[in-house]
């Protein structure tokens, strides 16, 4: 579907344009968009969950500008976002890596009053709550990271300022996975992932802020030790939570630890491994491979993430309406289909409902049997009629949240020793 730009013109952004715009200044505006727009590109980078080709032909074929996708792992987007501020326009990230880059002033704060649908973005990322009854879980919750007083500020507020950090695109909960077929019982919990009986077979992503987080939900399973906030270690639950960790990697508990996507693909399907850290749509990856994977719900709750498109403090004129437009396009639907269907969320599910079918909707959004085939965005089946999805539905899932990824006060310790454990 095309959209019809909508674009807010500024002197600043016609001059920005140079002759192009002069040549055009007895035209009417759009047809000034229309001449300029097609030498518009946008540098955006972020990790291979959501900077995909896909979008970018889409933006390409919709808004009639050049979107440039560079995918990175988590702390390459973080280091690049934090170090190199004229290297991009475009930072997707997530919330945890904007506790870590906001306070560098490298990002702009946008006015949410040039988001269309800023009020049906999921509450989540709004007041931190999915239904007023819900209970905010521990970690870094987008919301208390999402919101800023004003252009320049670089303190966050605990209000919807009309300022936003990011613009919430994509999140999910995320849990183990596991390979049913070789493990040939139930899994039910997240202490499962150091139980002996898969020494050599389980894995972890080696990505300290994320890991970390997998690694205390699976210390309280264990009821080695309850966190008062797992996003918020002190020293003593760090040395406690690595040092538990050391040692079930000195007895050979680890096959490997991943640091991307296609790493923890090929381990899961290869059946070097049967139980680990995994995103959704590497779940889905493996499936469409026809081999069996479940993204396992687990008594604890899941550790949950979110991210969304930052946007670079040097962005200005026409570019900077450009972004504007994309965001709102973003948000429109297309895309949020396009990641649903390999198992994330969109922060407006309402209109990515629009661009799914009755029966995907259901599958992945309700929590509903499917009724017929279920496919990947790239045409791979992965559920048959009858099954649903792991989980259940968007309320079941997101519901059950019992940490977000996070940045600790202690996150340079944290680090540390983290990297004494994966060379341990």
């Amino acid at each position: 579907m095309t959209t019809i730009p909508k674009i807010r013109y500024s002197r600043r952004s016609v001059l920005k344009t140079g002759g192009a715009a002069m040549a055009a200044t007895a035209l009417p505006a759009p047809m000034v968009w229309g001449q300029a727009i097609k030498d518009v590109t946008l540098r955006q980078f972020g990790t291979g969950v959501s900077n995909l080709n896909e979008v970018a032909a889409k933006v390409k074929e919709d808004l009639g500008f050049t979107l440039e996708m560079t995918a990175l792992d988590s702390d390459s987007v973080t280091q690049r976002a934090a170090t190199q501020p004229d290297s991009f326009d475009i930072a997707d990230i997530e919330y945890w890596i904007c506790k870590k880059v906001w306070p560098t002033g490298n990002l702009q704060a946008m006015d949410t009053s040039k988001i269309t649908n800023y009020d049906k973005i999921v509450g989540i990322f709004r007041d931190g709550k999915l239904t007023p009854d819900s209970v905010i879980a521990q970690g870094t919750a987008p919301h208390t990271v999402g919101f800023v007083d004003g252009p320049g500020s670089t303190d966050f507020v605990d209000n919807e300022s009309g300022w936003m950090t990011l613009i919430p695109t994509i999140y999910n909960a995320d849990t183990l996975g596991i390979r049913p077929d070789l493990i040939g019982r139930p899994i039910n919990n997240w202490s499962e992932l150091l139980n002996p009986e898969f020494a050599g077979k389980a894995s972890i992503l080696d990505i300290s802020s994320i890991g970390v987080m997998d690694m205390a939900m699976v210390v309280e399973s264990m009821g080695e030790y309850t966190y008062p906030d797992k996003g918020n270690m002190t020293r003593e639950e760090i040395d406690l939570t690595l040092g538990i960790f050391t040692e079930a990697k000195q007895n050979g508990q680890f096959r490997a630890f991943w640091k991307t996507f296609d790493e923890s693909v090929n381990l899961m399907a290869s059946g070097e491994v049967v139980i680990q850290s995994m995103w959704s749509p590497a779940i889905t990856a493996v499936k469409s491979r026809g081999i069996p994977c479940v993204y396992q719900p687990l008594e604890e709750g899941y550790r949950s993430w979110g991210g969304g498109i930052g946007l670079s403090n040097s962005l200005s004129g026409i570019e900077l309406d450009a972004a504007y437009e994309y965001i709102n396009w973003y948000l429109s639907g297309w895309v949020g289909g396009f990641l649903m269907r390999q198992g994330y969320y969109s922060a407006v599910p309402e209109t990515s409902k629009e661009h799914m079918s009755v029966n995907e909707w259901g599958y992945w959004f309700e929590g509903k049997e499917a009724t017929d085939t279920i496919t990947s965005p790239f045409g791979d089946p992965l559920a048959q009629a009858g099954e649903v999805r792991d989980g259940g539905s968007f309320f079941d899932r997101m519901g059950a949240v019992a940490c977000w990824n996070a940045v600790m006060d202690e996150n340079q310790y944290m680090v540390r020793k983290w990297n004494e454990f994966i060379a341990a």
